[in-house]
C-alpha cells in the first residue's frame, strides 16, 4: 500500500531542484515586471511609446523570465522541466508581454475596445439587428455572443475590455498547444512554438474584437482538420490524370474512428458558419487554408472546402450584402494598392514613429528568415512537413487582394505566425537525426539573446503607439462629460479615432473626426469651415471633443503638426457660438451652438 500511494501522489520532494528554481524565477519576474510598469506615469511622451518610459527594472525582469525559460527548456537528457513549470513560465509571459498596459493602467487601450462594447450594448438594446447602420452589424456574431455573455455573467465590460488581450492570447496559445500536437512530436519544440508565438506576436489584435474571436475559431477549425479530419497521402506519382486520380483515391483517413470523424466534421461547419457570421477576413484565411490542405491531400473530407466556400459566399451575398452593395470587396485589389496601403503609408511621421514602424517590419521579416533557415536544414534531412509550409505561406494570397485599411500585411502576419514560428524552431534547435538534442551551454546563450532581442521589439511593436493609444483619466471623464450633455442626434466632433468613445452610446449620437471630415487638408483655412459647418447645420447641435491622445495621433503619424492644430483650434473658438463647456488638462469640449 505504501508503494501504491508513492506513485499515485507525487511528493514536491519528486521535483527537481531546478524546476522548483525555474518557478520561483518566473514569480520573481512577474513581481518585478508588474511593479515596474505600475510606477509608469502617464500620459506617456515618448514617440516610442511604452518601450521609451518603462524602467529598467522591467527590462531585468524580461530578461530573467528568458533565461529562466531557456534553462527549463534544456531541461536534461530526458527533456524539458516539467509541464506544470513550463505552463507558468508561458503563463507569465503572457501577463509581462500582453498585460503590461494593464499593469499601467485601469483603462483599456485602443478606441476600437470601446466601440465594440458600445456595440454590443447596442445589440442588447435592440430586438433586430439593422444592416444599414454600418459594417458591424453585417457580421453580428461576435458581438451577439459579447452582449450575451455580459448580459449573463454580469461582468464589468470596461474590466473585460482591459484584461481581453491576456484572455485571448491565452485562448490562442492553448489551440496553438493543440495544432503543434498534430505537427511535431518532441517536447521541446513544442514549449518554443509557444514561445515564439508570444515573442513574435506585435501584431496587437487580441483585444476585444471579432478579430481576436476568428483568429481562435480559426485555430481551432485547423486543428480539427490537422486531427481528426487529417488524411495520409501516399506518394505523388505525377501530374498525368491517371496518377492524380490515383493519388486523391489512395488516401485514407488518419483517425480510423467514423463517428469521430463525423462530430469533428460537424463541429468543424458549425465553426465555419460562426466565423463568416462574425468577421469579414478570417473566413478567407479559412477557405484559403482548408483549401491547400485538401489539394495536397492532407484532408479526408475532399468537399470541404466546397462547403467552406459555399457558406462564405451565402454570407455575403445575403446577411453581408447591405454592406458590400456600397463596398465592393475587390475595389481597392492589386499589389501596387496593397503596397502603398500597407507599407508606404505607414511608414510616415515623426522619427520615432517611424522607427516603431521599421521594427515592426524588422521583427516579422526576422522571423520569417529564422523559418527560412528551419526549412532548409529540414529539406537537407529530408523532412519538410508540407502542411507547416502551406499554412504560413498560404494567407499571402490575400495580400493583393483588398488592402483592408492598410492593415492586411499585419493580419497576414497573425495568420502565419504560428507556422512560421513552428518551423522557425528547427533552426534554433540542435537536431540528432529526426530528434531534438539538448541545446549545449553556447546555444542557450545565443537562444536567451534572440529571445530578448524579440522581447525588445515585440515591446516596441504592441506598445509603440501608447503616446495616443494608452488614455488618461482625465480624456475619460471629458468623453462622459460629452456623453451626459449631448442631446441625442448632436454630432460630436472628436480629431482622430483614438477616442475612446461610442461604448455607452453607439446609434445616440453622429461620431465624426477631423481627419474623417478634412482627409487631405487640415489647415486652419480649408478644414475649420468644413468642422464648423457641419457641427452648425446638425439640428441637434454639434460638439468639439480635443483629447490629447487623438491630437498626438495626427501629429506623431505626419498628418499635421502642433502649431498646424492649435491654429485649427483657434480658428474654430473665434466662431459664433462655440463656447467652452468643460476642459482638464489633457481634453477641451466646445458646443457649437445653430
Amino acid at each position: 500500500m505504501t508503494s501504491t500511494l508513492k506513485e499515485t501522489i507525487p511528493p514536491l520532494a519528486r521535483w527537481k531542484a531546478r524546476d522548483v528554481w525555474c518557478a520561483v524565477a518566473g514569480a520573481v519576474s512577474l513581481a518585478i515586471a508588474a511593479w515596474a510598469a505600475s510606477t509608469v506615469t502617464l500620459p506617456v511622451n515618448s514617440d516610442l511609446g511604452l518601450i521609451g518610459v518603462l524602467p529598467y527594472p522591467f527590462w531585468a525582469a524580461v530578461l530573467i523570465l528568458n533565461i529562466t525559460f531557456v534553462v527549463a527548456l534544456r531541461g536534461d537528457a530526458a527533456g524539458p522541466a516539467r509541464s506544470p513549470v513550463m505552463v507558468w513560465l508561458v503563463a507569465v509571459q503572457v501577463l509581462v508581454l500582453f498585460g503590461t498596459a494593464a499593469f499601467v493602467t485601469d483603462v483599456p487601450r485602443g478606441e476600437v475596445a470601446f466601440r465594440h462594447l458600445g456595440i454590443a450594448d447596442a445589440l442588447s438594446q435592440n430586438t433586430g439587428i439593422d444592416p444599414n447602420i454600418d459594417a458591424y452589424f453585417n457580421w453580428p456574431g461576435f458581438f451577439g455572443l459579447l452582449a450575451t455573455l455580459l448580459r449573463a455573467s454580469g461582468l464589468d465590460p470596461v474590466s473585460v475590455a482591459l484584461w481581453a488581450p491576456v484572455f485571448n492570447v491565452a485562448l490562442w496559445l492553448m489551440a496553438v498547444a493543440v495544432v503543434t500536437r498534430f505537427l511535431t512530436k518532441d517536447p521541446r519544440r513544442r514549449w518554443l512554438v509557444l514561445w515564439l508565438f508570444c515573442l513574435g506576436n506585435w501584431q496587437d489584435q487580441d483585444y476585444l474584437s471579432p478579430q481576436a474571436f476568428g483568429f481562435f475559431l480559426y485555430l481551432v477549425v485547423i486543428a480539427l482538420i490537422l486531427g481528426p479530419l487529417a488524411a495520409n497521402a501516399p506518394r505523388f506519382g505525377g501530374f498525368r490524370r491517371a496518377d492524380l486520380t490515383a493519388w486523391w483515391r489512395g488516401r485514407t483517413p488518419a483517425d480510423p474512428r467514423p463517428r469521430h470523424r463525423v462530430s469533428a466534421l460537424a463541429i468543424t461547419l458549425l465553426l465555419i458558419v460562426v466565423i463568416c457570421a462574425s468577421h469579414q477576413l478570417t473566413p478567407f484565411m479559412v477557405l484559403i487554408a482548408v483549401t491547400a490542405l485538401t489539394l495536397a491531400g492532407r484532408v479526408w473530407p475532399g468537399r470541404l472546402a466546397l462547403i467552406a466556400g459555399v457558406v462564405l459566399v451565402l454570407w455575403l451575398a445575403y446577411p453581408a450584402s447591405t454592406y458590400l452593395a456600397g463596398h465592393p470587396p475587390l475595389a481597392d485589389a492589386g499589389l501596387q494598392n496593397a503596397i502603398e496601403a500597407n507599407v508606404v503609408d505607414r511608414t510616415t511621421g515623426t522619427a520615432g514613429h517611424v522607427l516603431v514602424v521599421q521594427i515592426r517590419m524588422a521583427l516579422t521579416l526576422l522571423l520569417w528568415a529564422l523559418a527560412s533557415i528551419g526549412v532548409v536544414r529540414d529539406w537537407r534531412r529530408g523532412h519538410v512537413d508540407i502542411r507547416v509550409l502551406l499554412l504560413a505561406v498560404t494567407p499571402l494570397l490575400l495580400f493583393p487582394a483588398q488592402s483592408y485599411g492598410g492593415e492586411m500585411l499585419i493580419r497576414i502576419s497573425l495568420f502565419a505566425l504560428p507556422f512560421v514560428a513552428l518551423q522557425a524552431c528547427s533552426a534554433m534547435l540542435p537536431e540528432e537525426g529526426l530528434r531534438i538534442r539538448r541545446p549545449s551551454a553556447r546555444t542557450s546563450g545565443a537562444l536567451v539573446l534572440t529571445f530578448l532581442l524579440l522581447a525588445v521589439m515585440t515591446v516596441t511593436g504592441r506598445f509603440g503607439n501608447a503616446q495616443y493609444d494608452v488614455f488618461t483619466r482625465s480624456e475619460i471623464d471629458a468623453v462622459s462629460m460629452v456623453d451626459r450633455i449631448a442631446p441625442p442626434g448632436a454630432a460630436i466632433i472628436s480629431a482622430a479615432h483614438p477616442t475612446p468613445w461610442r461604448s455607452a452610446d453607439y446609434l445616440g449620437h453622429r461620431y465624426r473626426t477631423v481627419e474623417d471630415l478634412c482627409p487631405s487638408d487640415l489647415s486652419a483655412r480649408t478644414c475649420g469651415p468644413l468642422i464648423y459647418g457641419y457641427a452648425r447645420h446638425n439640428s441637434a447641435g454639434g460638439y468639439l471633443l480635443l483629447l490629447r491622445s487623438s491630437a498626438t495621433s495626427l501629429i506623431v503619424q505626419g498628418q499635421t503638426t502642433t502649431k498646424a492644430f492649435d491654429e485649427l483650434e483657434n480658428w474654430l473658438t473665434d466662431q459664433d457660438g462655440v463656447n467652452l463647456v468643460f476642459s482638464n488638462s489633457d481634453a477641451r469640449v466646445y458646443r457649437v451652438g445653430s
